[in-house]
């Protein structure tokens, strides 16, 4: 390995340095996005219409970050014996990882447009109990996420508390107020 290594040029160096971490980052959000896990608000199924539907198609976001320098280092690893000129490879690269991000991008949009609602209003969880299925911090700290059921749906909404204490995993809650299309107001039972 450290003859390997040494034997490089700095270019190489450079792009093996990024490329295997930013490997290891996207093997790891695409663990997490099939576990269920991924970024926070990216695709929202508990859409009450789709006027509600409100998917953010931010460029500088970690997932395109990661994405963008994985495109950029396995292309100038791929095709560093190809080009004479580093400047060019380089300029390649850097096309490669935003196509890369563009294509993301367009895939998710894509996904946000399959995203059906149903008929339930949102006013209708109001008094119902739910079950915290990410812990929903005290109050002003942010925001956690709950699961209820709804006409016969499992439905998922984001939940503040004005309570000071933190509401873990698996705790039972009601709803006590609607906050917005997404958001729900709930207390501890």
């Amino acid at each position: 390995m450290d003859l390997w290594w040494a034997s490089l040029d700095s270019y190489l160096k450079i792009m093996w340095g990024l490329a295997i971490p930013f490997s290891v980052l996207f093997i790891i959000q695409m663990i997490m996005t099939f576990v269920g896990m991924g970024e926070h608000g990216e695709l929202s199924g508990d859409a009450d219409s789709d006027a509600d539907i409100q998917v953010s198609f931010q460029f500088f976001t970690f997932r395109n970050f990661v994405n963008f320098f994985l495109g950029f280092s396995w292309t100038g690893i791929s095709l560093y014996g190809a080009f004479e000129s580093k400047i060019l490879l380089t300029l390649l690269s850097v096309f490669i990882g935003l196509v890369l991000v563009t294509i993301v991008m367009a895939l998710l949009y894509a996904l946000s447009k399959t995203v059906q609602s149903g008929n339930i209003d949102i006013k209708d969880t109001v008094g119902r109990t739910a079950t915290v299925y990410f812990p929903v911090p005290a109050a002003g700290k942010g925001t956690g996420k709950i699961q209820l059921s709804i006409h016969q749906a499992v439905r998922e909404y984001d939940a503040i508390t004005q309570s000071e204490a933190l509401f873990p995993t698996g705790s039972m809650v009601r709803v006590k107020e609607v906050i917005d299309a997404h958001t729900l107001l709930v207390e501890k039972i």
